[in-house]
């Protein structure tokens, strides 16, 4: 992820427009397709224990280990199961949580993007 030199403590940002940066997948996660990863760090802070900023994949199979988020999906549409907890339906309007540690697995059915608040441990 691309952090910004200099983010004012106030900002906007189109989240549908904005130029995002390839982040490299691990291919141990890619489960099925050849989905691929962009995003860009908005803001970071100081202790970089928390992280806001957009992310988008595309459409495929990929499993992940989650942080504590809060996201907000802004356009496509995703199946995220949650190892030993619930199905989430997720698409465009819909605000979801992760908690740190939740094995989860991705099918992205449309071009997933969101906005994201992470925190980590």
């Amino acid at each position: 992820m691309t952090t910004l030199d200099q983010t004012p403590a106030s900002f906007a940002v189109h989240i549908p427009d904005a130029d995002l940066e390839v982040e490299p997948l691990d291919p141990e996660q890619i489960v099925s397709g050849d989905p691929v990863v962009t995003g860009k760090v908005l803001w970071e802070s100081t202790d970089g224990k928390q992280l806001r900023g957009i992310w988008q994949i595309t459409p495929g199979v990929v499993t992940d280990t989650e942080a504590n988020e809060l996201f907000v999906v802004v356009s496509g549409r995703a199946t995220i199961e949650v190892e030993g907890g619930d199905t989430l339906q997720v698409g465009p309007g819909d605000a979801c949580v992760l908690r740190e540690g939740d094995r989860t697995t991705w099918t992205v059915h449309e071009t997933l993007r969101k906005a994201y608040h992470i925190t980590l441990p």
